[in-house]
């Protein structure tokens, strides 16, 4: 296992100042990125219960001492920030967390649209009162609009924005994602939104002592879902027609699905007609390659149900590593369907570094994705106890 990463220049958001008053998954998936990219990054939970998946177990994590240290959801989005235990209801609370937002430059909050009205902590009021500070504000279905005053949960934004009217098989019900994308999609582009804010700012008076400058970001789950239907989403707007579910099949391109080989499954992943003319000579059938039917792309879509049953015919004679063996040399994308046994075991992921221990933690974590000069972007330290 990779040692704690160790820092050789200070990382891009050295500086900067984050108040998050988020819990479960978006607004903490973004504060981890910050945290992740260099910010101090200070997570207000609630006296005594602390950040709901807190306790969203098993499995727990416990202390080399036999401490309960939470869920291990909670470490999975919290790494690298301080904890402080404030009673926002209250006037002293108020009181400690506006002494925490004086020099700020982030806060992330995901209550619902009106609900920090009362303790005097809204995002206009937050504006007024901090004019330098961006204001980053989570929600299920945005400030505005017929729904905005809705909860949101991921899984509702995943059935109402069409995304699980895509996934599963065909003839099967439709099905979530095994991950809560609607949370993580909002969450990342909450990071992305916070940093041209932090830019524009730099490029204000704001940004050169002045007043003003800050902002107020309005991030929704709806609207992440939908943005991120991709080409889904323009298929339809170009054409009328909605899109169905296709299960491991690909509603663009041809073939580029699972197919079953004589000891396993394998993921073929084929992007041009080239690779599609290779994979026909691999498998023995190079005439394919060349058949009207199937010269080309549309072709192919146009002739699917004939053509999938030849080749699933010729790679079912095959094992799955020797097929992958062969692909790999003729430049054919393939690869196997992994579990997390798997991903981990992976040699390719290993070298990576994605599994590192951050330092005091008692489980690994998996690193930040971002690579900057050779310097993977990760907070060297774990999630954090509650009101430590």
């Amino acid at each position: 296992m990779p040692d704690t990463p160790t820092p050789v220049a200070p990382k891009p958001l050295a500086g900067i100042r984050v108040v998050e008053l988020a819990r479960v998954l978006a607004g903490p998936w973004c504060g981890q990125l910050l945290a992740d990219l260099g910010a101090e990054v200070v997570k207000v939970e609630r006296p005594g219960v602390g950040d709901d998946t807190r306790e969203w177990g098993p499995p727990f994590v416990t202390g080399p001492d036999g401490e309960h240290l939470g869920a291990a959801y909670y470490h999975s989005c919290n790494r690298g920030k301080q904890s402080v235990a404030i009673d926002i209801a209250s006037a002293a609370g108020q009181a400690a967390l506006r002494a925490l937002l004086a020099d700020a430059d982030v806060v992330i909050e995901n209550y619902k649209v009106g609900g920090l009205v009362k303790y005097g902590l809204d995002p206009a009021r937050l504006r007024t009162d901090f004019p330098r500070l961006i204001v980053c504000s989570v929600t299920g279905f945005g400030q505005t609009g017929p729904y905005a005053h809705r909860a949101g949960y991921d899984y509702i934004v995943q059935a109402m924005s069409g995304f699980m009217s895509l996934t599963g098989e065909p003839d099967g019900a439709p099905q979530k994602a095994g991950i809560a994308y609607a949370d993580i999609f909002t969450g990342m582009y909450s990071a992305v939104a916070i940093l041209a804010a932090l830019r524009r700012r730099d490029v204000t008076d704001g940004g050169s002592g002045g007043e003003g400058g800050g902002a107020h970001i309005d991030m929704a789950l709806l609207d992440s879902q939908v943005a991120v239907l991709a080409n889904q989403a323009a298929n339809y707007l170009a054409s009328g027609v909605v899109p169905k579910r296709m299960g491991n099949g690909h509603v663009n391109v041809v073939p580029y699905q699972v197919f079953a080989t004589a000891d396993g499954q394998l993921v073929i992943a084929v992007g041009n007609d080239s690779q599609y003319r290779k994979l026909c000579t691999i498998l023995g059938m190079p005439e394919w390659g060349d058949d009207p039917r199937f010269v080309n792309n549309a072709a192919r879509l146009a002739n699917r149900a004939e053509l999938i049953p030849l080749l699933a015919a010729k790679i079912g004679a095959w094992d799955a590593q020797p097929l992958s063996l062969a692909l790999e040399a003729e430049g054919v994308p393939s690869g196997p369907i992994n579990d997390m046994a798997g991903v981990f075991a992976d040699p390719q992921v290993q070298s990576r570094g994605l599994r590192f221990r951050p330092e005091g933690a008692s489980i690994d974590g998996v690193a930040s994705p971002i690579v900057i000069d050779g310097e993977r972007m990760v907070a060297e330290s774990g999630a954090p106890r509650l009101g430590g």
